[in-house]
């Protein structure tokens, strides 16, 4: 049989740490075979001069509305996570959680039954599922419908384990308001990624949460209590527990950049910040609106908003976060690479070096080409 083989040289490579000039990575039948100093890399087959260029694996989005013109709360099928993840594929991720919206209870099955059968399925760049509410506070709501908003019942709690037990990966968001500790450490002992966000609490009651066994922030700084001068809210707790991650929209509306500068400064690890999309519908077409559960969402000058004008997911491609990062918020391009790649790869338990990614192939850190789509690992 014969065998593709084929070589990228001539650029920077992104080995899920480090960006490796004078490297080169040779691939047979779409699997990493030799990655090192270009000049001990065969280069039989075909040969891709980068020409200056960054290859890095595909980005890894932990949550994802919607994409390709579909959002996931208006029909949770596997068609639709099919048609999502393929959207997101031409955007550069090769690994996603779709994400549900606050919604019913009959439509969290649905969802969560659609996600296991598209697992079952194959169906490319789908990692699990990650549900974002509707355990959540009021207060904070943002853009998600406070009619199915409400605090976590036996029967819900019930469903989450079994989801979880039935998922490769459960990302949970709640907020302390709707949920007990007890309810927390049950779900993390079942191996759900318990995330706390659209949170109105304290510190102190962040830190008891984090204790329980939430392990993750949602979209830090949006939707919840801030720093203050008195009391830190779970902006300060997320910065300062370092065994909890946090992932940001690096839009430059949700968060400004300066903001950004100063909470990559003051994030206390292990635990890292990672990059998110909260991608919508509009992901990857030109639409410029779009529904959600009945309610008119619109697409100008780069944000998505509800009729009142509150903010409603992101219209954001993680490379333009990338871009953010580097160019106004003074990180480095290797933490923005791992930012979008490695840190949420780590969380899930996915790899995020150069296996089962879609590459990516950035010129100026602009994505120009790629088609090579296969599963990769390194050897």
């Amino acid at each position: 049989m014969t065998q593709t083989v084929v070589t990228f040289r001539n650029g920077r490579i992104f080995d899920g740490r480090k960006l490796r000039a004078g490297h080169a990575i040779r691939f047979v039948d779409g699997h990493a075979r030799e990655f090192g100093p270009d000049a001990e890399v065969p280069r039989d087959g075909e040969v891709v001069d980068l020409s200056g260029d960054i290859l890095t694996p595909g980005y890894v989005d932990l949550q994802v509305n919607g994409g390709g013109g579909v959002m996931l709360n208006n029909d949770p099928s596997v068609e639709t996570l099919r048609r999502i993840a393929g959207a997101h594929r031409n955007l550069g991720v090769a690994t996603l959680l779709p994400t549900l919206i606050s919604d019913s209870a009959e439509k969290t099955r649905a969802t969560i039954e659609a996600t296991i059968e598209a697992v079952q399925e194959g169906v490319p760049g789908i990692a699990g599922l990650h549900l974002e509410g509707p355990h959540l506070s009021i207060a904070r709501k943002g853009a998600h419908d406070p009619a199915f908003i409400r605090p976590m019942e036996d029967d819900d709690l019930h469903t989450l384990v079994t989801a979880s037990r039935n998922l490769p990966v459960l990302k949970v968001t709640v907020a302390p308001e709707s949920v007990t500790e007890e309810q927390v450490s049950t779900l993390a002992r079942a191996g759900a990624l318990v995330s706390l966000g659209h949170s109105d609490a304290s510190l102190e009651v962040c830190m008891r949460y984090f204790a329980a066994g939430a392990r993750c922030v949602t979209h830090m700084f949006n939707a919840m209590s801030q720093l203050g001068n008195r009391e830190p809210g779970l902006v300060g707790a997320a910065l300062a527990s370092g065994g909890v991650s946090a992932s940001l929209i690096a839009d430059a509306v949700h968060v400004h950049p300066e903001t950004i500068r100063t909470a990559w400064a003051a994030k206390a690890g292990p635990g890292r910040v990672f990059l998110v999309s909260d991608a919508m519908a509009v992901a990857g077409t030109d639409l410029t609106e779009f529904e959600l559960g009945g309610r008119l969402i619109r697409r100008r000058d780069g944000a998505l908003r509800l009729q009142d004008g509150t903010l409603a997911g992101a219209d954001l491609e993680l490379t333009f976060a990338i871009n953010i990062l580097v160019e106004n918020a003074n990180v480095s391009l290797e933490s923005a690479l791992q930012a979008a790649i490695s840190h949420p790869a780590a969380l899930i338990g996915v790899p995020g070096a150069m296996a089962d990614a879609n590459l990516r192939r950035l010129s100026e850190l602009r994505r120009v080409s790629s088609d090579l789509t296969s599963s990769v690992a390194v050897h």
